[in-house]
């Protein structure tokens, strides 16, 4: 597994195996956005509490639980980039951090909306929420040390040292429902301290887990997508440069 991980950081056969994958995932994305916002919007029941509101649920906890992944994989990449200088790593990191913070910007401002009639205000400097804001920071630090320095490889590595720094943030975010007394709610679908089953119905939970894999597989597309256009951009950088010391 690691091996084959490994050979995937060369650019070279990452773009062979990119062209389909991307097809793969883009197809199963729309199936799956397709589904999903159908059992969302007409099938599922409205709460008995937040009423229609609640079906923002399937929009924000996805895009939410994205940004997470997103951010964790770009610490993974900048290890790679570190320890390994691994090429491809690199050029995630360049590639997904927008990425991650549109997912993060898509989690706050559907948060906004759902607060609004929920808590009956946009925006309270909650524990949880203070801390998503802060990855959107992240992100955005991400992107602006990644195109910072005129070196692109130091540039690169600042980016990446900010990736794995901000790592500190994704216990807060994940656990400051338990660890502070807070407005948004506890975790619905899983709780890791009492190892409970789901507190969300089958027929909220299934349209919620279908949005979810339609935002994995986009993401998986997009990262695909902009790595070749990562890979395209430095092949013309590098003809660039050969072109005038040739």
């Amino acid at each position: 597994m690691s091996n084959a991980l490994f050979a995937l950081a060369n650019p070279a056969r990452f773009r062979k195996v990119g062209m389909p994958l991307l097809w793969v995932s883009s197809a199963a994305s729309a199936a799956l956005f397709a589904w999903g916002l159908w059992l969302a919007l007409l099938a599922s029941p409205a709460d008995y509490l937040q009423q229609e509101a609640v079906r923002i649920m399937y929009i924000h906890v996805p895009a939410a639980w994205m940004a997470l992944g997103t951010y964790s994989s770009l610490a993974f990449a900048a290890l790679s980039f570190l320890i390994w200088r691994h090429t491809l790593a690199g050029l995630y990191i360049r590639a997904m951090a927008p990425v991650g913070a549109a997912f993060t910007a898509i989690c706050l401002i559907t948060g906004s909306i759902w607060g609004q009639p929920t808590w009956g205000t946009w925006w309270v400097w909650d524990a949880r929420l203070t801390s998503v804001l802060v990855l959107f920071f992240l992100y955005a630090g991400i992107i602006a040390l990644a195109d910072a320095f005129e070196n692109r490889e130091r540039g690169l590595k600042a980016a990446a040292w900010l990736s794995l720094i901000g790592m500190v943030n994704l216990p807060v975010i994940k656990f400051s429902v338990d660890w502070w007394n807070t407005l948004h709610q506890p975790p619905s679908v899983s709780s890791f301290a009492r190892m409970v089953e789901p507190a969300v119905d089958k027929s909220m939970l299934t349209p919620l887990l279908a949005m979810a894999g339609a935002y994995l597989f986009l993401f998986i597309a997009l990262a695909v997508l902009r790595l070749e256009s990562e890979i395209m951009s430095r092949r013309i950088e590098s003809a660039r440069m050969r072109r005038n010391h040739g």
